[in-house]
């Protein structure tokens, strides 16, 4: 889970960041994912509102799920039997994904919409397609990466770069 919560920080979403990490049966890292535009897509030139005007006005019609950009970014032929780590509960059109990818076990983190039709319609195609799913209870409440920890006296002093990501 916390890989996907790592992931999340990718997305530009300035409301709602969600990652995805799918593993195989043995926990090795599969696909990675979280939410944003499709490629070539400016993050400057499409929408981050949740409303506007028209549905155009609104990030909901071009953003691609966590869930999905995880699925389009596995590094294997297929993620049948896998299971994906999500922050939060998979929406109608993911849940079809995680169907159609035989994905078969799914954890999240948060399922604040629970009350959303949406979330319904996800959670009876899961039932339906025998898909399992559970919340995710974190052992613990954070995990910190702290760059200052590392000791950099036996590393390279090779100036590179500044990595953009």
């Amino acid at each position: 889970m916390a890989l996907a919560f790592l992931a999340a920080k990718r997305s530009k979403d300035p409301s709602t960041q969600v990652g995805a990490c799918i593993v195989d049966k043995n926990n090795k890292v599969v696909g990675l994912g979280y939410n944003g535009f499709p490629i070539g897509c400016s993050d400057e030139e499409f929408p981050w509102r949740k409303g506007g005007k028209t549905d155009l006005d609104s990030k909901y019609m071009y953003v691609c799920h966590a869930e999905m950009n995880a699925i389009l970014n596995k590094i294997t032929a297929d993620v049948t039997g896998c299971t994906m780590f999500v922050a939060l509960f998979p929406c109608a059109e993911c849940a079809k994904i995680i169907i159609q990818s035989r994905i078969s076990t799914v954890v999240y983190m948060s399922d604040k919409h629970a009350s959303k039709n949406e979330t319904i319609a996800s959670k009876r195609m899961l039932d339906a397609a025998g898909i399992k799913y559970r919340r995710h209870i974190p052992r613990e409440k954070k995990i910190v990466i702290d760059f200052d920890d590392v000791d950099w006296s036996g590393m390279s002093q090779v100036p590179q770069s500044p990595v953009k990501n």
